[in-house]
């Protein structure tokens, strides 16, 4: 489930080339503080790739909700 999900977030990914260096933005509208930048766009989504796995872990280390990408939802349960 976990991978169908960060497929989902990631299909949502915008790109744009920075014009002052040429260099590649990439950020996941809706999951705030997820994005990258690099040299190649492959290298871009990479970046953005594994800042949206971090990112996902984090939240569930916090028990904090997770928002739903392309119907898809993570519930983040509470272990007693």
């Amino acid at each position: 489930m976990l991978t169908v999900y960060l497929r989902a977030a990631m299909s949502k990914a915008k790109y744009e080339i920075l014009p002052e260096d040429r260099t590649y933005y990439g950020e996941i509208p809706g999951f705030q503080g997820v994005y990258a930048s690099a040299a190649t766009l492959e290298a871009c989504r990479d970046e953005l790739e594994s800042t949206l796995e971090d990112w996902v872990l984090f939240r569930v280390s916090r028990n904090l909700p997770l928002p739903e990408a392309g119907g898809v939802r993570l519930e983040v349960a509470e272990v007693a």
